[in-house]
């Protein structure tokens, strides 16, 4: 893959060994990572998100236990989950709605694993708030580790 300003780099020049000559590709898998000659992180954020939802749904009935403490099932959820989904995290520039994104994951994890929570005034039955779901994790998800 060649990355260059000049969009009509990777074009021009072929990389040649022994007579052998090296497919020119948009992007590639690296260690995991997909790795773009856009240096865009949209799509490996996608894939790391759908990769934290498998891992969720494969620990789902731990995390969803009444018998697990709050503080292990947010241990669970550091260990186990985060890791898929922050893989390679040390080489994304992100923006705004690359955060946005990450940051609607945790805390829809977050709400299914804490449920929902009554309402003192009216009674009724609510899911928690952004607000609330910070007391649980004091490093959120960008903080980094």
């Amino acid at each position: 893959m060649t990355v260059s300003r000049d969009q009509n780099a990777g074009r021009i020049h072929s990389v040649r060994i022994d007579n052998s000559s090296i497919e020119r590709v948009e992007e590639f898998k690296y260690l995991g990572t997909t790795l773009t000659n856009q240096n865009s992180i949209q799509e490996e954020i996608k894939s790391r998100l759908k990769l934290g939802n498998a891992c969720y749904y494969a620990v789902q009935n731990l995390l969803s236990s009444r018998l697990l403490s709050k503080n292990l099932k947010i241990k669970i959820y550091r260990t186990i989950i985060l890791p898929f989904v922050l893989y390679g995290c040390e080489t994304w520039s992100l923006t705004l709605r690359e955060e946005r994104r990450l940051r609607v994951f945790e805390n829809r994890v977050l709400r299914r694993v804490f449920g929902r929570k009554r309402d003192e005034v009216t009674g009724e039955w609510r899911k928690l708030h952004k607000e609330e779901l910070g007391i649980f994790t004091p490093y959120p998800i960008l903080c980094g580790w």
